[in-house]
């Protein structure tokens, strides 16, 4: 039975949490924290902001910033002061805002400062200052409102550590672009594979203290921070971020912990994503609980509707996997959204005032048909294996042509630009949507353009038009007659230098769903 927040009662509620080990969390874990005094400035000796810094979730009015105190230079209880300045300019001869927050033990000592006041569609420098050290200058641009004739983002997703380098962030960082959209598997929680290069050692993580120092990693990249720094981010999850094709509070069968142990796990790594992302107090998580799903406007132009296919969904049919066959995957009680973040959904489509309406989205919405022993078997992990949820989406865009509705996708490591049908089964039935799926950063090492795998899926998915197996992210510029979509890619991530080009671009006219190549 699921309650109003999609979250199944059959399977535990926040008592149990606590019963089986969530009070080790503290009240921070619950969104309350003790009043602790705070001490004289500690005196850094070194560098405390080698974890970087970022700035997320921009408004017409404002953002969010980020930074953590590095582990290796803190004191090892209280809090640490730490006071930031916004500015006009690079320089900081324009202070726009100024303030001071609290970097405090229970969360890591992260900082997360929600601005307000700053005015719409411009760009704002950064920083942070700890005891007698400052971090390096940041640059964001806050949204648009109203009439808005131009906006433009990226999106990324999927960047193993271990797969390669973060080439393509040093390339993004250098973009004109006002945001960038991460549609999840920020981190990776598994450890190292056979045949894979090792850019570190640790095994699988599961604790609290073991999500923190997986992020650390990570975040200590330069070419992460570099990007970071540059462009404002909206992040959304994956599976990676806990564990891999998690369902709600059901691991993975291969998963080192399950069961109420998941739970725990679950939420340690929900409260490390907190920790370490750019987002506001309303998203503090509570216990193996934390609402992502969102709306961003870009004024009257574009809307961003920020979703999470993980922590809701029922668990996968038949068994998880491939799959020829599955009726299971019919089963109207099914679920990838949750009943409530599918309500507000749809609900947001329906009212939506924007021109275009873009679904920041985590795994394919629209099939892709494999061959498995001579019959067409589908992943069961993607909306293809929850067809009534896929059903409703598709109607409730279907009902409104004016919606421009173009769905970004990360998750499969390759990029495919695909129809969304009303009827995959009929080739000719009517397009309601572009799906834009996006390569990794780094997951899966260096690919290759094309590949076997990718002539057979072009041949058997009449409704999908591009594949291309190399790393890389996708820019889109968004104007009212149409979205321009350019694939960026690299031609390696083992090894530094890749230099980037656009392998292909498409383009999505306003009242004309589906995507035309260009050029």
């Amino acid at each position: 039975m699921l309650d109003d927040n999609g979250l199944d009662r059959c399977r535990f509620s926040r008592r149990d949490f606590l019963r089986v080990g969530g009070g080790a969390f503290g009240a921070i874990a619950l969104g309350t924290l003790p009043a602790w005094r705070s001490d004289a400035r500690h005196r850094f000796r070194k560098d405390p902001f080698t974890l970087g810094i970022a700035s997320g979730d921009p408004s017409s009015t404002g953002a969010v910033l980020w930074t953590r105190l590095a582990p290796a230079d803190r004191p090892p209880d209280g809090r640490v002061p730490v006071d930031w300045e916004i500015a006009l300019d690079d320089g900081f001869r324009r202070i726009a805002r100024r303030g001071s927050a609290l970097a405090v033990p229970e969360l890591a000592h992260s900082v997360h400062v929600e601005l307000d006041g700053l005015e719409p569609a411009r760009s704002y420098w950064y920083r942070f200052t700890a005891g007698d050290v400052t971090s390096a200058v940041g640059h964001l641009r806050t949204a648009p409102a109203g009439d808005v004739d131009r906006v433009r983002f990226a999106f990324v997703s999927c960047q193993n550590y271990q797969d390669g380098l973060y080439t393509a962030f040093e390339h993004l960082a250098a973009e004109e672009v006002d945001v960038v959209v991460h549609l999840g598997d920020y981190i990776y929680e598994n450890g190292p594979a056979e045949n894979r290069p090792r850019r570190h050692d640790a095994p699988e993580i599961v604790t609290l203290d073991d999500y923190r120092r997986r992020y650390a990693l990570y975040k200590g990249d330069a070419m992460l921070q570099a990007v970071h720094a540059r462009h404002a981010f909206v992040t959304t999850w994956d599976d990676h971020e806990v564990d891999n094709n998690y369902a709600a509070s059901i691991a993975e069968e291969r998963a080192p912990v399950s069961g109420d142990a998941f739970l725990q796990r679950r939420a340690a790594a929900y409260q490390a994503y907190y920790e370490h992302m750019p987002l506001r107090r309303t998203m503090m998580p509570s216990g193996p609980d934390l609402r992502l799903y969102r709306r961003l406007d870009y004024g009257r132009l574009l809307r961003f509707h920020v979703l999470d296919t993980r922590q809701y969904r029922t668990d996968q049919p038949c068994g998880d996997g491939f799959r020829a066959s599955c009726s299971a995957a019919a089963d109207p009680s099914a679920t990838i959204l949750g009943d409530a973040q599918e309500r507000w959904l749809l609900e947001g489509l329906s009212e939506s005032p924007a021109g275009w309406n873009v679904l920041a989205n985590q795994v394919p919405v629209s099939p892709v048909y494999s061959i498995r022993d001579g019959e067409r078997a589908v992943s069961m992990d993607k909306w293809s294996a929850y067809l009534a949820s896929r059903r409703r989406l598709i109607d409730a865009m279907h009902a409104r042509p004016s919606l421009n509705p173009v769905v970004i996708t990360g998750d499969v490591h390759v990029s495919w630009v695909a129809d969304v049908k009303t009827d995959f089964e009929n080739a000719a039935s009517n397009t309601v949507a572009t799906e834009l799926v996006g390569t990794s950063i780094s997951s899966g090492g260096d690919g290759q353009a094309m590949s076997p795998g990718g002539e057979a899926l072009l041949a058997t998915n009449p409704h999908v038009s591009f594949f291309n197996g190399h790393r890389g992210y996708v820019r889109c510029d968004v104007t009212r007659e149409r979205l321009h979509a350019d694939y960026r890619t690299l031609p390696y991530v083992t090894r530094p230098g890749a230099p980037i080009a656009t392998a292909a671009s498409f383009v999505t006219e306003a009242g004309r769903p589906g995507a035309q190549r260009d050029g």
